[in-house]
């Protein structure tokens, strides 16, 4: 074939080529993109399927959880003169000291002039032998002088068929005990397993609607400082959920998808007495020994130490002018003269362990000791003379009114009548004088400097010293009068800063509260 016809016949065929290409790749590519889509479409259905499992974990944990919870209808007796008789009063507090409206968790009805009614949740955890047993909120159950229990099967328990068996007001908590059969018991769940994040739901009958079931997740762990419980006095570490709960639901379950308790429905954060996103439980961990004790004692028995403490956190320049370098830990304030500790822990040791654990705030701290039975000895890590060491305690017996126990003496401090050269403190703003032996005995102590005068926007009131207050060691040095503060403060550079250990007295509560001061330049501070 001639060369030339050969390369033309050869570029004809190349051509046909791409118009093929061109002319019949189009269908091909629409329908590559058909399959891709059609793909996309099946593994969205995939995802779909997926989150109809999860509805069905919702229909199957309330299928197991619901026949265990119950709920809890009061009568209690109001003393119109004693507001502690309040089944509401402690989340009233709550509400009122954070700007909420006075609306009650569970919002009573008015049956007469001394009695009210109140509704709230719980859960039966045991049933053995025609019995079961219940864990509810103590502000639910507590001081109530007739009790009904709703059965999930419309059965009403009442009168001898229900027995507050033990309460708790320190952690909330109460245990009744009913007579009945064909009851089905929940199941404990781990609360340390639980992660912000995790779905969680929270059953109860809010405003009255029986056997109700809402979902959310865990928002955040650990949280103290809430003040619900005896005015934060109580043992507060609760789990903080977006699961709606509303007045009703207190003591109710919180659990999680595999249908365990994980928590107690406690109290809600609202403006409005309805849910707001923000509500409160109590981890089943701490829950599980304190409904074990009310069941087999009713009484909850904690180890106690007989110290007040200060978070380092707080002020970490205090922390850090006993030569401490670092920004976790409890500075002891004050051991109390009878104090099972005293002798064995120091003002100004700063806890950073409790055996061998380590402990970063007064809450954790309050925790372990109080999970200690009384009479054990233990080691705790301190900070003692700029060196971390261990010191063997004995765990004591926690009294029913700590504050009390604390309390040194009564008595208002007076002013003496003998002034001092106080240059030096008056540096800080503040006047002194020696205390005198009647005021001293009033306060409890031996000796000390009077704090007679505060200047109004001195360092001294910054660092929330008032008169009153008496001064009783600058640094580690003993003060026993005017004279020895005012030569332990002439060499004091404020710029660095000075420790002061400072005795007061509550003119509220009738009692002395011993606690470290520490002032220093505000400059220098930042």
């Amino acid at each position: 074939m001639n060369p030339l016809r050969s390369r033309m016949v050869v570029g004809m065929v190349a051509l046909g080529a791409m118009a093929a290409g061109y002319f019949g790749g189009r269908p091909l590519l629409e329908r590559v993109e058909f399959a891709r889509a059609e793909s996309s479409i099946e593994s969205t259905r995939q995802e779909l399927n997926t989150v109809e499992d999860l509805s069905t974990v919702f229909r199957h944990v309330d299928k197991v959880v619901q026949p265990s919870v119950v709920q809890i209808d009061v009568t209690k007796i109001i003393h119109t003169d004693d507001a502690q008789h309040d089944p509401n009063d402690q989340l009233r507090r709550f509400f009122q000291e954070h700007g909420f409206p006075d609306i009650p968790m569970n919002p009573p009805q008015q049956q007469g002039p001394d009695e009210e009614m109140g509704t709230g949740s719980g859960v039966i955890m045991d049933a053995s032998d025609g019995y079961g047993y219940i864990l509810t909120n103590n502000h639910v159950a507590g001081d109530s002088s007739t009790i009904s229990v709703t059965l999930s099967d419309g059965r009403i328990l009442k009168g001898k068929d229900v027995t507050l068996l033990g309460t708790d007001p320190k952690s909330d908590l109460a245990v009744l005990k009913i007579k009945a059969d064909r009851l089905i018991p929940a199941v404990w769940g781990n609360s340390d397993e639980l992660e912000i994040g995790d779905w969680v739901m929270a059953f109860g009958s809010p405003f009255g609607y029986v056997g109700s079931m809402t979902h959310g997740i865990v928002s955040a762990l650990k949280r103290d400082n809430v003040d619900i419980i005896m005015n934060g006095q109580g043992y507060e570490n609760f789990i903080q959920v977006d699961a709606p709960i509303n007045p009703g639901n207190s003591g109710g379950p919180l659990v999680n998808i595999r249908g365990e308790v994980v928590g107690i429905n406690t109290a809600i954060a609202t403006r409005s007495g309805g849910f707001q996103g923000i509500g409160f439980a109590i981890p089943s961990n701490q829950a599980h020994s304190v409904y074990t004790a009310l069941k087999e004692h009713g009484a909850v028995i904690r180890g106690w130490l007989g110290i007040s403490l200060q978070d380092v956190s707080n002020d970490v320049a205090e922390a850090h002018s006993f030569g401490y370098t670092g920004d976790q830990g409890i500075i002891v304030e004050e051991v109390a003269p009878d104090a099972p500790v005293a002798g064995q822990l120091q003002n100004g040791d700063i806890i950073v362990g409790y055996e061998g654990q380590s402990v970063s705030n007064s809450h954790e701290l309050k925790d372990l000791v109080a999970a200690t039975s009384p009479g054990t000895k233990v080691k705790v890590q301190v900070f003692r003379d700029g060196q971390q060491q261990d010191v063997e305690i004995t765990v004591g017996t926690q009294p029913a009114d700590m504050e009390a126990a604390m309390d040194r003496a009564a008595g208002d401090a007076g002013q003496s009548q003998t002034p001092a050269e106080t240059q030096a403190a008056q540096a800080l703003g503040m006047t002194l004088s020696t205390l005198d032996k009647a005021q001293a005995e009033k306060l409890g102590l031996d000796s000390g400097a009077l704090i007679t005068d505060v200047a109004q926007g001195s360092l001294a009131e910054k660092a929330g010293l008032q008169t009153g207050d008496v001064i009783t060691m600058v640094f580690r040095t003993p003060i026993h009068n005017a004279k020895d503060a005012s030569d332990a403060l002439a060499g004091v550079d404020l710029n660095k800063g000075v420790r002061l250990y400072v005795v007061s007295h509550d003119d509220q509560s009738g009692h002395t509260i011993s606690r470290f001061v520490f002032i220093q330049n505000q400059d220098a501070a930042q």
